[in-house]
């Protein structure tokens, strides 16, 4: 994927990586037609973007760099100031996960939009349509 993503930049494709197949996978098998023991692992849509792309922000080494043991006295502020800078680079705020569930934050930054994602169950129904594609998931031998 990475090789393609490269020469697809290099001709001036834009690219976006795409995991979430697996919370769709009825959908998808359907439109590609998959035969039995078959299911994509992820996609990658290519195009030539409207407009120009950036690259996220990620968090400080302070909050995922320890050095001997484990220390979170002062992550909440570290990821509160990281929440903030990212805002002001790119806002999320117009796109809040399920404020239905979980309400309109305030103010509405990375921290609290993967907070979201975390509590809501991804790939439901995966292993099940799996199993009926012809899939063991147990650890027999020999098992497909």
């Amino acid at each position: 994927m990475q090789s393609c993503i490269l020469a697809a930049e290099t001709l001036g494709l834009g690219t976006c990586p795409i995991s979430v197949l697996r919370n769709r996978i009825g959908e998808v098998a359907e439109i590609l037609e998959l035969p039995d023991k078959v299911f994509p692992v992820a996609g990658l849509c290519l195009g030539y973007p409207a407009q120009q792309g950036f690259i996220s922000m990620r968090l400080p080494l302070e909050a995922t760099v320890h050095v001997d043991a484990y220390d979170d006295s002062g992550l909440a502020e570290v990821v509160d100031s990281y929440d903030r800078r990212r805002d002001a680079r790119h806002s999320i705020a117009d796109r809040q996960r399920a404020p239905e569930r979980f309400g309109a934050a305030a103010f509405y930054g990375w921290s609290e939009d993967k907070a979201r994602q975390a509590i809501t169950p991804e790939g439901v129904g995966f292993a099940t349509w799996l199993k009926a594609r012809g899939f063991t998931l147990d650890d027999e031998p020999g098992a497909a």
